[in-house]
């Protein structure tokens, strides 16, 4: 297999690896879509410069194409006002026949209990530029609303179909990274299955010293952490995280300890 199809490969099972961040019970009244999990050989070409987030709903879309219930009837639609545009529709679908429109989310957020008073509103972006309950609120009162607009009727009659026959749902899955000091951290409302790791700050990474590290690029933060990558000792990681501590970037790290055992944190700049 080609290296750049094996690197797509991980990435793909990393992301169906990765759970949904809540189940059953609607959070901020969002429905979580359901699909089971089914890993597959994936065949697809994708263009390595898209971002994170367009490269996964690559992948959705290639999951949702796996499915015999599934048809995918539109994807990526931008609603336009004259020459600006409103926002965009992630992905219509029918599933058994039904009508669904489905917003695609993929996230990294750290516990920090200083934040907000809630457990939703403790979980914040590794670089603190962002929040869940950020991301909630807009999905809520601004993405999903978006299929109401005026300027979508056009839009769905072009596909025979009217926003009151269609349901809205959410495919949000996420990585959650608890504090070092409280890796035993249990949830309430958010799904526990999906804390992947702990972050620590700079002064806390030093209890690190006889362990290697390495730090994956942006695409394969998605991937399951393995053995055969380039560790880097103490001293050659803490040269190279510099770079990204000097311009306020929270890096992804793998962890393998003396033992072997391989872990995921974030090393952030803020604390």
């Amino acid at each position: 297999m080609h290296q750049k199809t094996k690197d797509i490969q991980k990435r793909y099972d990393g992301f169906l690896q990765t759970p949904c961040l809540w189940k059953n019970d609607a959070i901020f009244e969002l429905n979580q879509f359901d699909i089971k999990e089914k890993s597959s050989k994936i065949n697809i070409a994708i263009d390595e410069r898209l971002r994170l987030g367009r490269y996964i709903e690559r992948f959705v879309s290639y999951q949702l194409e796996q499915e015999n219930t599934i048809d995918i009837l539109c994807e990526n639609v931008q609603i336009q006002q004259e020459k600006r545009t409103l926002g965009e529709l992630d992905c219509i679908l029918l599933k058994n026949g039904n009508p669904i429109h489905l917003e695609i989310i993929y996230k990294f957020y750290v516990y920090d209990s200083s934040v907000g008073n809630t457990e939703i509103a403790h979980f914040i972006g590794p670089n603190r530029k962002d929040s869940l309950v950020e991301k909630l609120t807009k999905l809520k009162n601004k993405q999903l609303p978006l299929l109401y607009a005026n300027e979508c009727v056009n839009y769905l009659k072009s596909i025979d179909l009217k926003s009151t026959e269609i349901t809205q749902k959410v495919y949000f899955k996420a990585q959650l990274f608890v504090p070092f000091a409280n890796s035993t951290l249990q949830l309430t409302s958010l799904n526990n299955e999906c804390i992947s790791g702990f972050y620590v700050n700079q002064k806390e990474l030093k209890q690190f010293y006889d362990s290697k590290f390495y730090i994956p690029i942006k695409k394969d933060w998605l991937v399951q952490p393995h053995q055969n990558v380039d560790w880097l000792n103490f001293q050659q990681f803490k040269n190279d995280k510099k770079e990204y501590l000097e311009r306020n970037f929270s890096p992804l790290c793998w962890l393998k300890k003396p033992n072997g055992e391989i872990e995921k944190f974030f090393l952030v700049w803020w604390n």
